[in-house]
């Protein structure tokens, strides 16, 4: 293979980066080229992390017409880039999918990328990063399981789910192996390679011979008889080895630091370790018998020396994105501008923070409670920072500031008190702060009589979870019972609150950094969509626009209360809904909040900076800025993957769906709002002119009356679902009747929505369903969403964003000029220069 390669290259004339694909046959070694991309690809990134190569670089360089003996390897220094690097360790990579988000998606893996993210891990043994990357994808597991991953389906039969590629199938194939399966038997229904296989086995079986020390005296037995050290170069973390011996996560460390049995610091140096090298990339290991790098003996007592840890964000995954990446970067070189020595615990190659000259130290590790307290006491640092890397890191703070680490910023407790959603309930009743209506519960029997107090629709929300995993709104008894069932099962040990869901309220967003409880800068922001829409997917307008004097009041007041009570150091984040000028808060992040590059990139101040000095307890003078005062508005919009989702249902509800997102500058909304829509590949209806009204109830049809007007008036063909066309036809619209699909295949009138979908006919479709209520309107809804998404018809799902789009066409905001972020940047601001 690489000497076809070498072929190809040379045949191809290629100058710089290029990457081939190939399918190789396992039994007859045949093969053949899929496709050659004469450019960087997706897994350059992976290549260039995994082996310390910097590929892009390097490739930059070629393509500047240097030569590779001329071109220095950046990691020992010495030596020239004119070489194929080798390795003493083994490196994974594993995707992260988020398919349980969706609704009716189907999560069958097949040539179409469905994965939003991957983590690498970094080990000695194929064990060890296995169950290491198990981890990193999904913090909540110990380490690679079948039947004790919650994972295999009760009601399909277990070599079914080794048949079907699936996001579940690697655990279907442990959970065979711990069921007695050979490897011959899952080798004949999947198909995966016999050494992976014989592997995978091999973790069963150690795990297997594990649970046999269970019981008292079990930890004493294993650590006697020499058990933990092969568990642990086997992969096997602290907390799973509790589990199975009987006992708790301390204390199996606490024993193995006094048996000596502690992992080794190694480098990635490109070469194996032939040359000498001066790299500070590092992974942890038990596969080694000595450090590569020495480790400090004695705590300084000035921080700048110690140093600071800062933990990233973990692997992207839908909530938790490049935003955090941008806030964890910032920090470390606002840090190392400040003098601080930095070292970074992250595990994403495809993210900046995980590059090696971004910080004085890189720990390519996990970021659990055992390996984030292995690095910080072998570093012997002075502080860490949780709270610029999300929800995970976030999570972590409590359990770090009981092992000993000191936690910089914001206190633990604090953090405990705004995560745990039944002790930030009484505190804002304390602070006599509104909030909606709300109980924490232990059955569904009491959540049944709460909601029968305070009426449907109610919002049921788990703790200590992001982007609203598991969030529901429940219309019904039914619904009620069965939300408060998966939020049970992702919430764990933590409470579940239920709360009563306000319809036709405006969400707010407050993004402020405080030192000691008091606010020093803040940004307020609003959602174009009424709230029950995820702030991740949220249409965000910056700065507010149209929210009263007296709101802006009120969302500061209590804002000011909360970062007093909760005694905040550093970032945070607050979301409040408004409804007739009454402000209630719905919930509060202490730490950054995926908003926080938006506010700063918006206003042309970073928050993160600011709040990177404040948690390290230094001077610090508020950024100039006045909100009402910005000559323009930023926008963001979210962007989806709906195409590659086969069978999701493309709405909007309060568990985020968004892959990514896109900001643009204005001098008013509309501008910024069709500049960002278009940004993200919404196409406006200018081919056939045709657009597809379809509403599910008058109150929303009688709202959106101008716009169809408009419309109209703009020369726009306008269609409509029966009961739409019916209510603007009344009302002197001209529309014409289609009828609603009652199923897949119902599209052979030649009036049929679905059947003018698919021909191509319908340039936009705008589909705003029911909200709460899961009844027949959304069937029919999402079989036109879905043929909208599959036959690439524009499509509009929330009808404040399908008012906004129709003012902006009308304005002609399409056809504005495109400026420079800088001229925006240049607008006067009333009472100072923007360069005091």
């Amino acid at each position: 293979l690489r000497q076809t390669t070498t072929k190809v290259v040379r045949h191809l004339g290629i100058v710089g980066e290029c990457n081939i694909q190939y399918a190789l046959h396992p039994e007859s070694e045949k093969y053949c080229i899929i496709e050659v991309n004469a450019r960087l690809s997706r897994s350059s990134a992976l290549a260039s992390k995994a082996t310390g190569y910097p590929l892009a670089y390097v490739a930059t360089k070629l393509s500047l017409g240097m030569d590779l003996v001329s071109i220095r390897n950046s990691v020992t220094k010495t030596t020239t880039a004119c070489f194929e690097p080798s390795l003493d360790y083994c490196v994974l990579k594993m995707p992260r999918w988020d398919l349980k988000k969706f609704n009716r998606v189907s999560n069958e893996l097949g040539s179409s990328m469905l994965s939003v993210g991957e983590v690498m891990s970094i080990g000695r043994t194929f064990e060890e990063v296995i169950q290491k990357a198990v981890r990193m994808v999904n913090p909540g597991m110990d380490g690679l399981e079948g039947d004790d991953s919650n994972l295999i389906l009760s009601d399909v039969p277990l070599d079914e789910q080794l048949k079907v590629p699936t996001d579940r199938r690697l655990f279907a194939v442990q959970a065979a192996f711990e069921r007695g399966y050979t490897i011959d038997r899952v080798h004949s229904l999947t198909k995966i390679d016999k050494w992976f296989l014989s592997k995978l086995k091999n973790i069963a079986s150690i795990r297997s011979s594990c649970k046999g020390y269970s019981g008292a005296g079990g930890l004493d037995t294993l650590m006697m008889e020499g058990g933990l050290r092969t568990l642990k170069v086997a992969g096997f973390s602290d907390r799973q080895v509790a589990r199975y011996v009987g006992s708790d996560e301390m204390t199996v460390r606490t024993a193995r630091k006094n048996a000596g049995i502690t992992p080794c610091v190694k480098q990635i140096d490109t070469l194996a370790a032939e040359f000498p090298a001066q790299t500070n990339y590092l992974y942890v290991t038990y596969g080694g018998n000595e450090d590569d790098i020495a480790s400090k003996e004695v705590k300084s007592s000035d921080l700048k020396k110690s140093g600071v840890v800062v933990l990233g964000c973990g692997a992207y995954c839908i909530g938790s994105s490049v935003e955090f990446d941008w806030c964890a970067v910032s920090c470390v070189r606002q840090l190392r501008k400040d003098g601080y020595k930095t070292i970074m615990i992250n595990y994403n190659p495809e993210t900046v923070s995980t590059d090696y000259d971004e910080s004085d130290r890189l720990y390519f590790e996990e970021l659990t409670l055992e390996r984030v307290m292995d690095i910080y006491e072998r570093e012997n640092a002075g502080g860490l920072i949780v709270s610029v890397g999300g929800q995970i890191p976030n999570n972590l703070a409590m359990s770090l500031g009981e092992a000993g680490a000191e936690i910089l910023g914001t206190k633990p407790l604090d953090i405990e008190r705004a995560e745990d959603r039944n002790q930030f309930s009484h505190m804002l009743d304390k602070l006599e702060i509104d909030q909606p209506p709300w109980s924490v519960l232990n059955t569904a029997d009491e959540a049944a009589r709460f909601t029968e107090k305070v009426g449907y629709p109610v919002l049921v929300r788990p703790s200590f979870v992001l982007s609203g995993a598991a969030m529901r709104v429940a219309s019904d008894e039914t619904q009620l019972r069965n939300y408060l069932e998966l939020a049970a099962e992702v919430a764990a040990d933590k409470p579940v609150v239920v709360t009563k869901f306000i319809l036709n309220a405006k969400e707010i967003e407050f993004d402020a950094v405080a030192k000691d409880g008091q606010i020093i800068n803040y940004a307020i922001g609003e959602h174009l969509e009424n709230a029950g829409v995820h702030s991740g997917d949220a249409t965000v307008i910056l700065p507010a626009q149209k929210l009263y004097v007296g709101t802006i009041r009120q969302v500061k007041s209590s804002a000011a209360a909360i970062a007093k009570a909760l005694r905040i150091t550093g970032p945070f984040n607050i979301q409040f809904m408004a409804k007739n000028n009454q402000v209630m808060v719905i919930e509060c992040n202490l730490r950054a909040s995926r908003t926080f590059p938006f506010v700063s990139k918006t206003l042309n101040n970073n928050f993160i900076s600011l709040a990177t000095k404040a948690m390290c307890r230094q001077k610090v003078k508020p950024y100039r800025i006045s909100l009402l005062d910005i000559d323009f508005v930023c926008v963001k919009a979210p962007m989806f993957s709906f195409t590659r989702l086969r069978g999701a249902d493309p709405t909007l509800g309060v568990e985020m769906a968004s892959t990514g997102e896109v900001a643009c500058f204005g001098k008013n909304v509309p501008e910024a709002f069709i500049q960002a829509l278009l940004a993200t590949g919404f196409k406006l209806p200018f081919r056939t002119r045709n657009i597809l009204i379809s509403i599910a109830h008058d109150s929303f049809r009688k709202h959106f009356l101008d716009s169809a007007q408009i419309l109209s008036r703009m020369g726009y063909n306008l269609f409509g679902t029966p009961g739409t066309a019916a209510f603007y036809e009344a009302r002197g619209v001209e529309i014409t009747t289609l009828t609603k699909p009652a199923n897949d295949s119902d599209d052979q009138s030649e009036h049929s929505a679905l059947r003018h979908i698919k021909e191509g006919k319908i340039d936009m479709a705008i589909n705003i369903p029911e909200g709460t209520s899961m009844k027949d309107e959304i069937t029919a809804g999402y079989l036109i969403r879905r043929a909208s998404v599959d036959f690439g018809t524009s499509l509009i799902t929330n009808l404040e964003s399908a008012n906004m789009l129709v003012e902006a066409m009308e304005m002609g905001c399409e056809k504005t000029k495109i400026k420079h972020i800088g001229d925006f940047y240049k607008l006067p601001t009333i009472g100072w220069s923007s360069d005091e």
